[in-house]
Formats: structure tokens, sequence, C-alpha cells
């Protein structure tokens, strides 16, 4: 049987619970993250980023200008920026080509973990962006609408796998 005894649930606690200070229960959880964490929170995450994928999706070309309000550099004039990001079938990747001329210079191809964008934005200039997941060789399509290309690369469901043996031998 299992000592439910040892757990402080009773009618006690439920009363101390009530009577706590919410201002004292933050500082208290805040000391202890600060003991967990040593660094604190200037090593983690920004709670700012950690819808950027969200926001990504819903503006796909508001990244570039949250990114020089937050202060940070923006990208290189030598690449372009692309935001991807990943359905249930489908890997999107979406950049902004501004000019028609770019568009008849521009050239994709893909590996099955990596697109790779020549001649955009001048020519012989390569930008290789590394996919999140496999992708399939065939059925990728681009789509250009108001100045922005779309690609649609679908995924790739790899279901082998190898044992891999582990013997005593050192």
């Amino acid at each position: 049987m299992f000592p439910w005894s040892l757990f402080p649930f009773s009618k006690d606690m439920k009363d101390q619970m009530n009577q706590m200070n919410p201002n004292e229960m933050d500082s208290y959880i805040q000391g202890m993250m600060k003991k967990m964490f040593p660094g604190g929170w200037d090593g983690m995450m920004n709670p700012n980023d950690m819808m950027s994928g969200a926001q990504s999706f819903m503006n796909p070309m508001g990244k570039q200008e949250q990114k020089s309000q937050r202060g940070q550099s923006s990208p290189s004039s030598n690449s372009i920026s692309a935001n991807v990001f990943e359905s249930f079938e489908d890997i999107y990747i979406r950049f902004q080509v501004p000019s028609e001329e770019w568009m008849k210079q521009l050239k994709i191809f893909h590996t099955s973990n990596q697109a790779i964008i020549e001649n955009i934005p001048e020519q012989g200039e390569r930008q290789v962006i590394t996919l999140p997941c496999l992708v399939k060789k065939k059925g990728a399509v681009a789509q250009y609408k108001d100045g922005i290309l779309e690609l649609k690369i679908p995924k790739s469901i790899d279901m082998q796998y190898t044992e891999i043996d582990v013997s005593d031998k050192y």
C-alpha cells in the first residue's frame, strides 16, 4: 500500500495555502530558480521569442522587422531572409523576391535535408537552408505571389532503422 500519510495534503495545508501572500510565493520561486540556474534567466530563452515560430507563420515577412526593433542585427545584404516552418505533411520555405528580374535568374535545389537557393540577390550567390526534417525527392512546388516565393516540399517518413549491437567488451 502507498504511504499517503507522508504527503502534506490535509485541511491544515489547504488553510496554509489560502493564507499565503502571492508576492512572498513569487519571491520564493524566483529565489529557487536562481539557485537552480546560477546565471539566472540571462542564458535562457527570451520569453518574447517563445512565440516567434507562430508569428512567422502568421506574418512571414514581419520577422525581419521585429529583429530590427529589438536591436538585433538584420541579415547581411548577401543573404535573403527565409522563414522555414512545417505542417504535418510538408515543409514550407518563404522568402521575399522583390523584383521579377530576380525570379528570372533564381535557381532552387534541394537535398533530403537542405534547400539551396542560387543567384539571389546577385548572380553567383548561394544560400543553403537546413530543413527541420527529411523531405521527399519529388513533389516540391514553388509559388510566387505578391513578391513572396513559397516553396512547399513534402516530408519523407523514414521508418527504416537499424539496431546497433551493444557488447560487453570494452
